[in-house]
């Protein structure tokens, strides 16, 4: 007898043009399975899940579900038939409730006027039952990344879905926050619900699916139980060889101080974000920032780079002052930066590759020539960077925003790299980023520390971290807390420091 799934997905292909996303894929879910969903950035995920939701038809091949032929032209369609998906950038109105968001085009009405009490009401109880704690007054501007990912959530739940699409959950979740979105994962699977997970992350697919579909280039290449499969082979299939994400550190120079912060003090808002900091950094040296989100990084970064002033305090590159110079005088002294938000502070999403490679310096030769942009030169060097940092595009032409997320990341690596700063900042460098271009990424950091230079590490990611790092400062409540080596200390010993907490010491 013929299993009854809750989702079949039958020799689906999607084509743009002569290009196929999608190229004859079958996969089938559940009723109360979390099934993951692997592949490389690029690969036909979130295409086919577009799929599934409503938002994108298949060329061909059909979809059923809970048996049935289901005709999917836009999201109401999906929605009809309990189908929610939770996108990698959530679709949130910042200057809204939380309340507000979640009821959106679903509003209960009592007479003429929205039913705000009742919706509250409803929502509450459904919050009670999977922990989700929200504030529905909040506005969704002032709520962290974690708590809009709830909100999505809510939405979804609020609609009555069974099925869950999650496309790159845990993308710009900290640690602490990944932790509480697999519990609700789990909850919503005990519930009877199924679920759809997207991701690169093999250590989240271990703890919490039940099985694993690895796709690359728009294909499948298996369907694993995770529980009987290792890491290792789960990535080697992802990729197509074998990912080495070991780091050798080599002996340098670390004598030349690049980076010298003393008593910095910066403000947003009114509110004090960075307080009395101090930092130096040196040549050929890489130092991890660790730190819950919102304890200041953002407007050190900020305040490093030009993008906001310092309200006291020296900042120095080599000895030369930087403190309170323009975001482009700050670059020119030989700063670079890989930002925490690649789509709305790294790239200008509806210019192309090739121009986005050359933000940095389109006011010199060869990228302009008398005023006028060179495009022949800007597209040449873009060739030339796409080829070097193996950015998975049609050509340099090819808009950003519609590189997959990984590919948009390598092109911000690829410009602040190429550029040879004095000193590299490092934003989360590889969040939302697959297995293989994470260990891309790491080896042209590591190539910045062998050649001599300074790197500043900032990453929610511990053993990103641990590995990278060679010397680590923890950041609370806009303060150095401590510091400890990476080569002696443990993630336990981390995250406490992170929680703004003393260790205990043990007696040797």
């Amino acid at each position: 007898m013929a299993e009854n799934y809750v989702v079949e997905m039958q020799h689906i292909t999607k084509q743009f043009g002569n290009y196929k996303a999608n190229n004859d894929i079958s996969l089938q879910l559940k009723k109360g399975e979390i099934l993951a969903l692997l592949g490389e950035n690029g690969a036909g995920k979130s295409t086919l899940m577009r799929m599934l939701s409503g938002l994108l038809e298949p060329t061909s091949g059909q979809i059923l579900i809970d048996g049935q032929p289901a005709h999917l032209n836009d999201p109401r369609d999906a929605k009809k038939l309990g189908i929610g998906m939770v996108h990698q950038h959530f679709m949130l109105i910042p200057a809204f409730s939380v309340l507000e968001n979640i009821i959106l085009g679903d509003e209960p009405t009592k007479g003429i006027k929205i039913n705000f009490q009742k919706a509250a009401k409803d929502i509450q109880q459904l919050a009670a039952k999977y922990h989700l704690k929200i504030d529905l007054k909040a506005k969704v501007r002032d709520i962290t990344v974690g708590m809009q990912q709830r909100v999505e959530i809510m939405k979804a739940l609020y609609r009555q879905a069974h099925i869950f699409i999650f496309d790159e959950p845990t993308a710009a979740l900290t640690p602490q926050e990944i932790k509480q979105l697999i519990k609700i994962l789990r909850a919503l699977a005990n519930e009877g619900n199924s679920v759809i997970f997207i991701t690169h992350k093999l250590k989240e697919i271990k703890e919490v699916a039940d099985r694993c579909v690895v796709i690359r280039n728009g294909k499948v290449i298996d369907a694993v139980k995770v529980s009987e499969t290792p890491e290792a082979a789960l990535a080697e299939m992802m990729v197509g060889r074998k990912v080495n994400l070991g780091i050798i550190k080599q002996e340098t120079d670390q004598s030349q101080k690049i980076l010298k912060v003393e008593n910095l003090t910066v403000e947003n808002h009114g509110r004090l974000k960075v307080r009395n900091f101090n930092l130096t950094v040196h040549s050929g040296e890489i130092v991890g920032v660790a730190g819950v989100d919102g304890n200041g990084q953002s407007e050190l970064i900020a305040a490093l780079t030009g993008l906001i002033k310092s309200k006291s305090g020296i900042i120095k590159l080599l000895n030369q002052p930087l403190q309170n110079l323009s975001a482009r005088q700050i670059s020119q002294a030989g700063v670079g930066c890989i930002p925490e938000d690649r789509q709305n502070v790294g790239l200008i999403l509806p210019l192309t590759i090739a121009e986005n490679l050359v933000l940095k310096d389109y006011y010199h030769q060869p990228a302009s020539r008398h005023g006028w942009l060179n495009y022949a030169a800007i597209n040449q060097h873009g060739r030339q960077l796409i080829k070097d940092f193996d950015i998975r595009s049609q050509s340099e032409k090819e808009k950003a925003a519609d590189l997959s997320g990984g590919n948009q990341q390598k092109v911000i690596v690829a410009r602040e790299i190429a550029a040879q700063p004095k000193l590299l900042i490092a934003a989360n460098p590889t969040r939302g980023v697959d297995i293989g271009a994470i260990e891309y990424i790491h080896e042209k950091i590591m190539a910045q520390r062998n050649a001599g230079r300074g790197v500043l590490l900032v990453s929610f990611e511990l053993d990103e971290i641990l590995k990278l790092s060679d010397r680590i400062v923890v950041m609370h409540e806009g303060q150095i807390v401590g510091e400890l080596d990476p080569k002696t200390t443990t993630s336990e010993e981390l995250g406490l420091m992170m929680a703004g907490k003393k260790p205990v010491m043990q007696k040797g």
